[in-house]
């Protein structure tokens, strides 16, 4: 194969547009809205709070009020805007209105973070119809229809950034959490169908996995020594994630500095998942 030799003059050129076109700005969301499902409580505050932080204003659609003013306060000693509407997320029409809602009040959208969920467990052969229905619905429907209404208006602006919130069980089968499993996989292929159209508007569509967290949800395996000596066990950085510790890349995929990311899906877990 011949080797390809840039020549002085290109590689002053590649030198300058760096230092024209990269600026640590590019990491700050001033002047950005984001959509932010869940965001009132557990991970989701904390992207909520974390993107407030960069410099964005909050839009929270969120099913009741748990936690709303303790969430505004923490916004808003930041200095930033956020609203709240208490809505259901699997209902019909809901994501249309909670999108048209969010850019009436706000003036516009620039970044769906696609982070309500949740998780149902019980033992394969005990499973429950409407455990299944429940779970797919919020944690995979919902997430297709919100981000569906919000690309309606990012293709009209040429510019927007979804984040969806996928798990270690988009890449592994678990137990107990058959539901679940379904739609974290899911999440993950919705992430890569959406990118490869959206793409062509400007709009990137990326997911976060997170590994093994320190939340209230998985306070019960944590407890149970056996099962956590083994998690631990796998993950090469020896400890489970504080929630702080997925703020960080959440902040970079709704930025700029992220502007070639498209279709990742981005695992937050020490390491789990090489070994």
């Amino acid at each position: 194969m011949s080797e390809i030799h840039e020549s002085e003059e290109e590689i002053r050129q590649h030198e300058e547009e760096l230092k024209n076109n990269f600026s640590m700005d590019k990491f700050s969301l001033k002047g950005k809205v984001a959509v932010i499902t869940g965001g009132n409580t557990g991970l989701g505050q904390g992207y909520a709070i974390a993107m407030a932080k960069a410099g964005a204003d909050i839009f929270i659609p969120t099913y009741g009020k748990q936690e709303w003013d303790n969430t505004r306060d923490l916004i808003e000693s930041v200095g930033r805007k956020v609203e709240f509407m208490d809505v259901d997320l699997t209902k019909p029409g809901v994501p249309h209105e909670v999108i048209e809602e969010a850019v009436k009040k706000m003036g516009h959208i620039d970044i769906l973070v696609n982070n309500a969920g949740m998780i149902k467990r019980n033992p394969l052969l005990e499973s429950k119809d409407e455990d299944w229905d429940r779970v797919i619905a919020i944690n995979l429907s919902a997430v297709y229809h919100m981000s569906l209404e919000a690309c309606k208006v990012f293709a009209k602006q040429n510019y927007g950034k979804i984040i969806n919130i996928g798990s270690m069980l988009s890449f592994q089968g678990g137990k107990f959490i058959p539901s679940y499993t379904a739609s974290k996989h899911g999440v993950a292929g919705l992430t890569k169908a959406f990118a490869s159209e959206m793409g062509a508007y400007n709009v990137t569509v990326n997911a976060i996995a997170p590994g093994y967290i320190k939340t209230e949800n998985t306070a019960p395996i944590r407890a149970d020594k056996a099962r956590n000596d083994e998690i631990l066990g796998r993950i090469p950085m020896g400890h489970w994630a504080d929630p702080y510790e997925l703020m960080g890349p959440a902040v970079f995929l709704a930025s700029d500095a992220s502007a070639y990311i498209n279709g990742a899906i981005l695992s937050v877990d020490g390491g789990y998942l090489v070994r």
